[in-house]
């Protein structure tokens, strides 16, 4: 039984290192900022990156292992601030069980203009449904911006604005968490270079996806046109 543990744990915390690493690469985030977590579906257990840690150099011995409680059961390195953020999303979304909090550079311009970021996009809505809200503004780390989070997400969103801060995206798995990740940060520059060529030529107009075609879209990804 512990050894089945170990290797589940082992799994998992490699999952986490590899998606900061992606994170990073892709200038998803800056320097160590940011954090990532995974949910084991059948143990429960939640794993997050350590705080303030090169992702380069970080190892799967520094992923930090919380019960579905909250109760750190593994890991000597100090957990991301945003912790309690992840365990109280996960206890709140049952459908979630992958999360990604960047600090991409035009999510979080949408974030510091006080925008929510609708469906503008095929992908975003096949992705990601009809918008990533914009929350309350709160200090990082604190239990009101792990809250406020959580009610942006509510019960059928999958991304979330912070106000001068970054934005947070939440999946079934890592692959569905990254992939929102870099729709949401290229449905953000395409937000901010449509409203500036609306703003020049103003025939144009800026065309969120109709909510029927978005529900369409969103059911067909996820049910027929991802492979199972």
């Amino acid at each position: 039984m512990a050894r089945a543990t170990k290797e589940r744990d082992s799994v998992f915390s490699k999952l986490v290192i590899d998606a900061a690493r992606a994170m990073a690469s892709k200038s998803l985030t800056v320097a160590t900022w940011g954090n990532i977590s995974v949910r084991d579906p059948e143990t429960g257990r939640i794993y997050v990156t350590p705080s303030g840690y090169d992702y380069k150099k970080a190892k799967i011995d520094d992923v930090v292992v919380f019960d579905s409680k909250g109760i750190r059961v593994k890991g000597l390195r100090k957990p991301t601030i945003e912790k309690d953020l992840h365990i109280e999303l996960y206890q709140a979304r049952d459908d979630i069980n992958a999360i990604v909090h960047s600090h991409a550079m035009y999510s979080t311009v949408i974030g510091v203009a006080g925008l929510s970021l609708p469906a503008i996009t095929e992908e975003f809505a096949q992705t990601l449904g009809h918008e990533a809200p914009l929350c309350k503004y709160a200090i990082p780390g604190s239990p009101d911006l792990a809250k406020y989070v959580v009610e942006g997400f509510g019960t059928d969103h999958y991304a979330v604005l912070m106000p001068s801060h970054g934005a947070v995206c939440g999946a079934s798995d890592m692959d569905m968490a990254m992939k929102q990740c870099d729709v949401l940060e290229r449905a953000a520059e395409i937000y901010i270079l449509a409203q500036n060529l609306v703003a020049q030529h103003p025939e144009g107009q800026l065309r969120p996806i109709p909510a029927d075609d978005v529900d369409h879209m969103f059911r067909f990804h996820n049910n027929q046109y991802v492979q199972k």
